[in-house]
């Protein structure tokens, strides 16, 4: 094999890395220090950006340890059987990387992911060791995500979790079936226990003994997953209902949506295009409705696929035109959360602002309402939407200019 530079192997799984969307720092929190020393303590290739819940972007390093894989995946360009070019990172050279770049303020943190050699254990083992490695002798205080190898050993998920802010665990398919049939080596049990485990763990963590301490955090950020979309023939209500079950079951910080994109020397089994990314952005909003909005699959993916035309919350109100307008001095929280325009933060605005008199239309949107939206939906005082009751007339003002769409 041709010897390569760090920064050639830098290109290539940088590179590599980039199908991986569970990339985000979202919860972790600066590690301390008694003395409050320590790399990563204050407040080119490789370099990812992620968004806190703040909406602070946070540049992590983002690569593979390794782009060789034991594993044929069909879906992956990193397969056994993929001609694309390899490399391999050593442990030093991972920690290397990341404390350089870390001393250049070029990142806030570490994502690593890799291809399985050897064994799950084996390239687990390399992982943790990366980790150990970066706390321990480098006394760095960064952000940590590890992508989990689910097949590991359980002690080697307990390390990880001790080291790293995150640990991931990709489900990949929306569908066992779809599992079996693209990535027969991998297996559906196999995950959802590693992803029970890391729960179990997190629950443990954070209880304390007779004497009032805390055992040593695990995985304070919590963990996350990254399902495909659109290499199978799941729909959206199937994917929905797998995050959907997945939230609920292990407490998962965030389940990322990864368009397909079609790959070098595809397998026949594989669509030859790849999906609208507006589909991808669709998943997302939905899912937000899910964990925040107070609203059932069924409700939102009722037919199958959610509409490309217009948001997923746009679209319940117009199947519900009878539930609308909403009066927004008398509707429940539950209904008000129901509006298109209204996030989470101005229906808190709203509920308190009506303890002291009349929410008026002219101050919703200092709210933070979108009115554009909204304006069709509500009642209050100074405003009535009388003449904005013509769905299609509605959907077409809020569809994406058709050139947009025809390029996705």
């Amino acid at each position: 094999m041709t010897k390569r530079t760090l920064s050639e192997k830098l290109a290539i799984l940088s590179d590599a890395a980039k199908y991986d969307a569970s990339c985000a720092s979202s919860g972790g929190q600066r590690r301390g220090s008694r003395d409050g020393s320590g790399l990563g303590s204050s407040g080119g290739a490789g370099i990812c950006h992620a968004y806190a819940p703040d909406g602070r972007c946070i540049s992590l390093l983002k690569i593979l340890m390794t782009n060789f894989c034991i594993y044929d995946c069909a879906y992956c360009v990193n397969r056994v059987s993929s001609r694309v070019e390899r490399a391999r990172f050593s442990v030093d050279e991972v920690v290397r990387l990341t404390i350089e770049f870390y001393r250049r303020n070029y990142i806030e943190g570490l994502f690593l992911s890799s291809g399985i050699i050897r064994s799950p254990d084996d390239t687990m083992a390399d992982m943790v060791r990366i980790a150990r490695t970066l706390r321990q002798q480098e006394n760095f205080r960064g952000y940590i995500h590890l992508k989990t190898i689910p097949d590991a050993a359980p002690e080697l998920i307990d390390e990880a979790g001790r080291w790293a802010d995150r640990l991931s665990i990709n489900v990949e398919m929306p569908t066992e079936a779809g599992l079996t049939r693209l990535a027969p080596e991998k297996s559906a049990t196999g995950i959802r226990k590693a992803m029970a485990e890391v729960r179990v763990r997190r629950e443990a963590s954070r209880e304390r003994s007779h004497t009032g301490k805390r055992k040593a955090r695990f995985a304070p950020a919590g963990q996350s997953t990254q399902v495909i979309v659109g290499a199978d023939a799941a729909d959206d209500r199937a994917i929905l209902t797998q995050s959907s079950t997945l939230y609920a079951n292990y407490q998962l910080s965030r389940v990322y949506y990864s368009a397909f994109s079609p790959i070098p020397d595809a397998s026949k089994n594989l669509p030859l295009i790849r999906p609208p990314l507006l589909r991808e952005h669709r998943l997302y909003q939905a899912d937000w409705l899910l964990r925040f909005y107070g609203f059932e699959v069924g409700e939102i993916a009722q037919k199958g696929m959610l509409d490309l035309e217009v948001d997923p919350k746009l679209a319940w109100a117009l199947e519900h035109r009878a539930a609308f307008p909403v009066d927004v001095n008398r509707a429940p929280k539950e209904m008000l959360l129901r509006v298109p325009g209204f996030g989470t933060k101005t229906v808190a605005r709203i509920l308190a602002a009506r303890r002291h008199g009349a929410v008026r239309y002219e101050g919703l949107a200092a709210m933070g309402a979108v009115m554009k939206n909204a304006k069709a939906f509500i009642v209050a005082p100074g405003w009535s939407p009388r003449g904005m009751t013509d769905d299609a007339a509605l959907k077409t003002r809020f569809a994406p200019p058709p050139e947009q769409l025809s390029l996705l």
